[in-house]
């Protein structure tokens, strides 16, 4: 089972929110945004698989995939007997949303999805291709660091940056790759949300300053009737880090909008 923290609300409500970190993270990327929504809601903070204390991606009985990561977020569900969702997801935790949007949409409430990726730029694909390259005999950290750098460059960002080289130090090789691999694949864990989730409602923060996915991001949800999008000034890819204030304020009011209705909070309980 994932490693998780769950944090009970100040006070009595159905809702329960769900944090999902990007790679190389954990939980406590989120420690401003628990403070804030464990006010009004239920937190369950997730480590995913190869991070904290979760499962290594390679102690499984079957290739880790995206359909793997979205059963053991279902199964925790499950298990903490929780019936439907608000999803966070910041960077590649965004990819997670996105495919457990189309994988379980009858699972989710809403979701907010910061610094979200749709899809890599030409630029961004060669970045990933070259490190592909060089992946099997350069030590992993210094990809790690690498693409930190060039996707958070500003000195607004260095907080952002030190925080996920710090934390990134924790994971293993092999899991760092694994998911690197599976960084490919984004494209896909999009290409029918919209389809899939026509009814679920949708708040995508990013920052102006989030230069590599940004405006694929901003071309591929504008059809979507459920998607609202804020731009945060001053503010790269990791939104939550970078401007918490303003993120907390914007996916709160997002979440009050959309909390479980009566009938649906009777049948949970």
């Amino acid at each position: 089972m994932l490693d998780y923290k769950f944090y009970e609300s100040n006070v009595i409500t159905n809702d329960t929110i769900v944090l999902l970190h990007g790679l190389g993270g954990n939980y406590g990327i989120f420690s401003k945004q628990i403070a804030a929504y464990k006010k009004q809601f239920h937190v369950l903070a997730v480590n995913l698989p190869g991070h904290g204390k979760s499962p290594a991606t390679d102690s499984y009985d079957k290739p880790f995939t995206k359909d793997l990561v979205a059963n053991e977020l279902l199964s925790l569900f499950d298990e903490l007997k929780i019936k439907k969702v608000h999803l966070v997801g910041i960077s590649l935790g965004s990819v997670a949303v996105h495919h457990m949007l189309q994988r379980a949409p009858e699972r989710v409430r809403s979701a907010v999805l910061g610094g979200a990726i749709t899809r890599f730029t030409p630029f961004a694909s060669f970045l990933l291709t070259a490190g592909s390259a060089v992946k099997s005999f350069v030590p992993y950290m210094w990809l790690y660091k690498s693409f930190a750098y060039i996707m958070m460059p500003k000195s607004n960002h260095a907080s952002s940056r030190k925080i996920f080289i710090r934390e990134a130090v924790k994971m293993r090789r092999k899991d760092f790759l694994a998911w690197y691999a599976m960084a490919h694949d984004v494209k896909s864990t999009y290409v029918n949300v919209q389809k899939k989730s026509d009814a679920i409602p949708k708040l995508y923060i990013s920052g102006e300053e989030d230069h590599l996915f940004v405006e694929p991001l901003l071309e591929d949800t504008k059809s979507d009737k459920k998607a609202r999008h804020v731009l945060l000034k001053q503010c790269g890819h990791v939104c939550n880090v970078d401007k918490p204030r303003e993120f907390n304020a914007e996916s709160l009011d997002f979440f009050n909008e959309n909390r479980l209705p009566k009938a649906e909070i009777s049948s949970a309980l």
